[in-house]
């Protein structure tokens, strides 16, 4: 496996799971499947953090041993996306999702019905989500096209 190749397969294994957390967290219909997939995508949640971070240095490392200075809008643009898709997760979908694991938690004895005001939170986030997995792509595509 050459070098571009590695840095394809390990950041898609590390943003993928960020595509994947909202679609399995939007398919549960019931408390318990919620419950569930909160479970198991706050145990995936790590990854994008991680990945996002290790971007950002890995970016600004290239920019200090290539000495290209600021000459490469393709990683500038990248690590800026990196920084913004960090503050979307930790900052805008973060709290939110801790707001909608505590009313799950609540609701975990009242039946099998997911209540509305539940529903209506995870409405809300689903906007941050989709922008957050757009600058997963445009991250990905900028590092692998290298378009200016």
């Amino acid at each position: 496996m050459d070098g571009s190749s590695f840095c394809i397969y390990w950041l898609l294994s590390v943003i993928g799971p960020a595509l994947v957390v909202p679609v399995i967290r939007r398919s549960a219909r019931t408390v318990g499947q919620l419950r569930f997939a909160f479970d198991v995508t706050n145990k995936l949640a790590i990854l994008p953090k991680i990945g996002g971070a290790v971007l950002i240095i890995t970016g600004v490392w290239l920019i200090i041993i290539t000495k290209m200075g600021l000459s490469q809008m393709w990683l500038n643009i990248s690590i800026l996306l990196s920084l913004l898709m960090v503050a979307t997760i930790d900052g805008l979908i973060g709290p939110r999702i801790k707001k909608i694991m505590q009313i799950v938690s609540i609701s975990q004895g009242k039946g099998d019905e997911v209540p509305a005001e539940l529903a209506r939170l995870m409405k809300k986030i689903v906007p941050i989500e989709m922008a957050s997995q757009l600058l997963m792509i445009a991250i990905t595509v900028l590092m692998v096209l290298k378009p200016f």
